[in-house]
């Protein structure tokens, strides 16, 4: 019996954890180059600075109202009492909402954090992004997206 105890163990932890405790995950988003995106907004929460950022061709879809086209990348580059803490980026492409069911699927987008080093930050929960992007399916999935007819080229602060 006492050979079997780890198995024991190692099963009870499974009956144990939580149910639908999503882990963070790596999945299709890349890091994009920012010099090719537009920095079309900020949002600021106290201590918090968010510049968001996208593609031309995603601002003339948006205004236009169509469809953003793939190869879309959606970035928020974040600051904390003045420093970069991280980035969250969101990239739409072709197939990238078959990687999940339909509970948590947001089109064809898909997001992720990463450090300000650019590397994957997997302390983050994606499926908590989904969650909340999907209340947005009206616009897209985005949250500022109707701020970008409103941004005339000017430099944002």
């Amino acid at each position: 019996m006492k050979k079997y105890a780890p198995y024991f163990a190692l099963f009870a932890s499974i009956l144990y954890l939580p149910s639908g405790q999503l882990q963070a995950e790596e999945n299709r988003v890349q890091f994009p180059d920012l010099d090719e995106l537009v920095h079309y907004t900020t949002v600021r929460r106290g201590d918090v600075m968010e510049h968001i950022m996208t593609t031309p061709e995603a601002m003339e879809a948006v205004e236009e109202r169509r469809s953003i086209p793939y190869g879309t990348h959606f970035v928020l580059v974040d600051h904390r009492d003045g420093e970069l803490y991280r980035y969250f980026v969101m990239e739409k492409g072709e197939g990238f909402g078959d990687d999940y069911d339909t509970s948590r699927r947001t089109d064809d987008w898909q997001f992720q954090w990463f450090w300000p080093d650019r590397s994957i930050n997997t302390d983050e929960n994606t499926a908590r992004c989904q969650s909340c992007h999907r209340r947005q399916a009206s616009s897209d999935y985005l949250f500022t997206g109707y701020r970008i007819p409103r941004f005339d080229g000017s430099p944002v602060e």
